[in-house]
């Protein structure tokens, strides 16, 4: 007999969420041996049924090792109207796993636009022991750009490999598909807040979980308003408190009209971005919260409100049989974790909760002065919160298997729950019997998926009326009971055969949607908890504060939304100049990113806009003279030239376009200013052909400081002698101090700065408008006073040395900031959920959906 060595346990991956490319035509499918259980569908590309239509498909691949090709493909089946087909990578897809995907097959022949949702299980089948079958679930939006989807990373090849394993027998695998097509709301073009009055919360990455608690804690008006009671200030900082974050959150969700994000309550918990990515236990975020929350309560007029809420007593009792003694300790809970397996209801679960365990044999219990004693073990409940939160365990370690696995079983939990039945059984002898504990269901909190892997949404009935909804992170969606509590319970599902004849016993689909938590509310509390919550329950500092968000919000929305009726003019002055050169840069004359920008309607006239800046800095129309900016071939940016009257007259938009043709790029000025000896602006001077505008920057080598000092125009034919007093008086020295001139002429990838032959014409110098002198004084011959950087040309080579270490250092250690005018670090926003498409395991992209952490399912094609 062939021994089989168990698979061992595989850990849990991130893999990436990419594009897909279309498959080559070469990639038909082959014929292979099919067994397939299917509904009865039209195979016309028609809009599933609102129930889902699932189907089982067994592929049989035989002569395994002797497939050729990168990539296989199996024979088309249908389900719920589509065609679908499984995609394998026999040797991995461009890693040592093997590779499978669940695929559209007929995905190049659809109409533009179309889309469709599946959940879905792929599975190699151990054909030696079934129970070591290895399955994995997930559900995705197939749409043209992801036709395929699942797992580049499904087991190890290795483990495939092994004879002894027993997933490749007689060079045969068996591969299974069970999929279930849902009719999908559309994501886009759906409107939670107009269909249902309610919105949801953005996922940051792997935060669903977060999110059904989330919007289960705030559809429960009397924490709400305990939450908005809290005592915060105008001064905090939502991303640093966490009564305030939630406020914050609270408020947006009761009065925003689209979805909310949540990364000022991650902030606010200490989560940096991969925190917000990792599978968090609920449970465990529950407790924390309310943690948290009860302490920053305390000495408030809500102190107590957790407690009061949500807290229950229970007594752990051992009572001797033999003897007179008993034992009780009293005990608090914030919720209940109550057992699925073995049980096929709540009740159930509570019968084996409160279960007596004998302590007898080799097990007997040492009671004080008694010795061992024949004694009964067990917990009853002194009383129940107005809020009952059950946790189900849905997630058991399997000893057999040496791993998590999830519970599928089914597990029914009732509308209407009395923990009073049967004479209060669940209560101990000394509870007050005068509450009556008959508790309403106010929220369902379900898994999808594995234990790997899946997604969390909430079906929550906000007012307790007969209409559910079901919450799942963007979208809110209005629900019948069936879907909030049968089709929550688990358990498997019979489904009629199509072809008999292929296999006559009849085929389950497991469900892998069920409730993994309950919140009950009590009957006789429900009118004090689900009470009215309004604006005059929020902070009036909380309230200014959030109305301004949401006005600013909305104004940038309206802005995004006629960005391309304006245009950005970006205006530099020699106030500019002064501010940033030695400080901020130190080649070129400006960055761009710290002037003044005029948003302005492009068919506006250009001299409209004049009168906007003149209104801005008191400067009138007829003493403005604007100057384009050009890029030169060195890569250095100057003023190239001052627009012509001809150019003025044109409206806003013609200018950009004459300036830069870039889709909607920024227009870029310079304002030249001329001022009279009473710093009042004056006429422009007429610049002929023969004037150059040059600028001037002045190096100080004791202080190793580099400024700014002005602009002048130059005669082409002139020389620097003929300009020697005018820049002595604008740099403050005598009139007959000797000084050196150099031209900065560029600066990357090497800088070079030449000096200036005072003997030669300016425009034999070669200079034009726009070029920059940098100037000194004359360095003393063999002076004693020895100087760093004696010069212009030294001085910047060692600034751009500088810089260029500091980018260096900057850009090879993510854990150092060494200049805040350098760029920062990219920094990734989103780990996959392990689904993906077979494309590619390059960059993260987000927008795919769903991500959370896991055994990974991904699209399938650019890995080739």
């Amino acid at each position: 007999m062939t021994m089989m060595t168990p698979p061992p346990v595989e850990p849990e991956e991130d893999e990436m969420l990419v594009p897909h490319q279309e498959l080559p035509a070469a990639d038909a499918a082959q014929p292979m041996e099919v067994v397939a259980q299917a509904e009865a569908v039209s195979t016309a590309e028609s809009q599933p049924a609102e129930d889902p239509q699932t189907s089982q498909f067994t592929w049989t691949i035989e002569n395994f090792t002797r497939i050729n090709g990168k990539k296989h493909y199996s024979e088309v089946f249908v389900v719920g109207g589509y065609k679908w087909r499984v995609l394998i990578f026999p040797k991995g897809n461009n890693v040592d796993h093997f590779s499978m995907y669940l695929d559209v097959a007929d995905s190049a022949n659809l109409p533009y636009g179309w889309s469709r949702y599946a959940q879905f299980s792929l599975a190699v089948v151990n054909q030696i022991q079934q129970k070591y079958t290895i399955r994995k679930d997930t559900q995705h939006q197939f749409n043209a750009r992801e036709s395929d989807w699942g797992f580049t990373s499904f087991m190890p090849l290795s483990e495939l490999y092994d004879p002894n394993r027993g997933y490749l027998v007689d060079d045969t695998v068996v591969v299974e598909a069970e999929v279930a097509v849902r009719k999908m709301v559309d994501y886009w073009t759906y409107d939670s807040k107009k269909e249902t009055g309610y919105v949801g919360l953005k996922n940051q990455g792997a935060t669903c979980y977060m999110n059904s608690l989330l919007q289960t804690l705030y559809h429960t008006p009397y924490f709400r308003k305990a939450v908005y009671h809290m005592p915060t200030t105008e001064n905090d900082m939502p991303s640093g408190s966490i009564p305030l974050a939630l406020q914050s959150l609270f408020y947006k969700l009761q009065y925003s009209d689209n979805s909310v994000a949540t990364k000022e309550l991650t902030k606010s918990f200490g989560w940096d971005t991969y925190d917000s990515f990792m599978q968090h236990d609920v449970q465990e975020l529950n407790r924390v919260l309310c943690e948290k929350l009860e302490d920053k309560m305390k000495g408030t007029v809500v102190e107590g409100t957790i407690e009061q809420l949500f807290e229950g007593h229970n007594i752990n009792y051992i009572e001797c049989i033999n003897v007179d003694y008993k034992s009780n300790r009293k005990e608090s809970f914030y919720d209940l974790q109550l057992d699925v397996k073995g049980c096929r209801d709540v009740y159930a679960s509570f019968d084996k909760y409160v279960e007596v365990e004998r302590l007898d044999g080799d097990n007997k219990y040492q009671a004080e002065n008694h010795g061992l004693q024949d004694a009964k073990k067990g917990v009853l409940f002194l009383d129940f919160p107005p809020v009952l939160q059950l946790q189900l365990k849905r997630f058991e370690y399997d000893y057999m298997r040496d791993t998590m696995v999830k519970i599928n079983d089914r597990y029914e939990f009732p509308l209407q729950l009395d923990l009073d039945r049967d004479d209060g059984k669940y209560l101990a002898p000394d509870a007050d019997r005068s509450i009556r504990n008959l508790y309403t269901l106010h929220s369902v909190l379900v898994h999808s998926g594995g234990v790997h892997g899946g997604h969390y949404y909430a079906f929550i009935r906000p007012t307790l009326s007969d209409q559910w909804y079901k919450f799942d992170d963007e979208r809110v969606t209005k629900e019948d009971i069936k879907k909030a509590l049968e089709e929550q319970y688990g358990g498997e599902e019979e489904l009629p055969q199509i072809n008999p004849g292929f296999n006559n016993a009849p085929f389950k689909f497991t469900k892998y949607s069920n409730a993994y938590m309950l919140v009950y509310i009590r009957e006789s509390e429900k009118d004090k908890i689900m009470c009215n919550v309004d604006e005059k329950d929020i902070a009036e500092h909380l309230r200014v504060r959030l109305k301004k968000e949401q006005e600013e919000k909305e104004h940038k929305k309206k802005e995004k939304a006629e960005a391309h009726l304006y245009t950005i003019i970006k205006v530099a002055r020699d106030e500019n100049l002064k501010e940033q050169i030695g400080k901020d840069i130190y080649f070129d004359l400006v960055d761009h990113e710290k002037v003044h920008s005029f948003r302005i309607q492009k068919q506006l006239p250009f001299t409209t806009f004049k009168e906007e800046v003149a209104k801005e800095y008191g400067i009138p129309v007829q003493f403005q003279r604007f100057w384009l900016w050009a890029k030169r071939q060195n890569h250095t940016y100057r003023p190239n030239r001052p627009l012509t009257p001809l150019e003025e007259t044109q409206s806003v938009g013609q200018l950009r376009e004459v300036s830069n043709k870039a889709h909607n790029a920024e227009l870029k000025l310079f304002l030249e200013v001329e001022l009279g000896p009473d710093l009042r602006p004056l006429p422009p001077p007429v610049k002929s052909k023969e004037d150059i505008l040059l600028f001037f920057k002045l190096y100080n080598p004791e202080k190793e400081e580099l400024c700014f000092v002005g602009r002048l125009f130059v005669k082409a034919l002139g020389k620097p002698s003929d300009i020697l007093t005018k820049l002595n008086e604008m740099a403050g020295f005598a009139r007959n101090e000797e000084i050196e001139l150099y031209e900065e002429i560029k600066f990357e990838p090497n800088v070079m700065c030449e000096h200036i032959d005072r003997k030669l014409t300016f425009r034999s110098s070669q200079l034009e408008d726009g070029d920059i002198v940098c100037f000194q004084k004359s360095p003393i011959p063999d002076s004693d006073n020895q100087m760093r950087y004696p010069d212009v040309p030294s001085y910047l080579e060692y600034v751009h040395n500088r810089q260029a270490t500091v980018t260096s250092i900057t850009l090879s250690s993510p854990l150092l900031s060494c200049s805040p005018s350098l760029p920062p670090l990219a920094s990734c926003d989103s780990v996959s959920d392990g689904s993906a498409s077979s494309d590619d395991l390059g960059d993260v992209q987000l927008e795919h959906g769903e991500a959370e952490v896991g055994d990974c399912n991904v699209k399938s094609a650019s890995l080739l």
